[in-house]
């Protein structure tokens, strides 16, 4: 009955690094979103339906495996667009099937600035760990056409219905911290 951790927010706020530092100081393993990303990019382009539908189909394998496994727990990372009912039905169909098997869900929403964030994309961390960031121009401008298209981050005071729920404004807090922050609010 492993532990499903979900760390959402818009791209480059941190999700991936956050993670790494709760990885660290937990039993916790990291599937962050790029893993099956940049499999997927040297043989598909990121814009066709078939990067996405494999792309999904993949995580739903893991997720369906590692939701059998006697493992304390995953940490996965993802962007969430809050207007869209279908990302909320996928994000629903992988809570259902952690906590079929009994399974604890926490969602971490990560917030900050389109500045900061612009920053962060440049981050030796990120460009090591996600070989599709590293064309810098299109991915600034993936990240500043994003933050138009979608809402990647909750309203103040919105009603979200996760069970186990906690937003955090890193902006100006390390990864580390908010990984111990995560850490004490759930008891991990």
């Amino acid at each position: 009955m492993p532990k499903f951790i979900v760390i959402s927010g818009p791209q480059a706020v941190g999700k991936m690094t956050v993670g790494q530092e709760l990885e660290k100081i937990t039993n916790l393993k990291l599937f962050h979103n790029h893993m099956t990303i940049e499999i997927l990019t040297k043989l598909f382009d990121y814009s066709q339906e078939t990067f996405r539908r494999l792309n999904l189909e993949i995580r739903d394998i893991i997720f369906e495996e590692f939701s059998k496994s006697n493992e304390y727990g995953m940490i996965f990372t993802t962007c969430f667009d809050f207007d869209s009912p279908k990302e909320r039905e996928k994000i629903e169909n992988w809570i259902e099937t952690f906590s079929k098997r009994g399974g604890e869900t926490y969602f971490i929403e990560l917030e900050a600035s389109l500045e900061e964030r612009l920053k962060r994309n440049k981050t030796e961390n990120r460009l090591n760990n996600k070989p599709s960031k590293r064309n810098l121009e299109w991915s600034e401008q993936d990240v500043l056409n994003s933050s138009k298209k979608h809402r990647l981050n909750s309203y103040e005071n919105e009603e979200l219905n996760f069970k186990n729920y906690y937003k955090i404004c890193n902006e100006n807090i390390s990864a580390k911290k908010v990984a111990y922050m995560i850490k004490e609010k759930f008891q991990l």
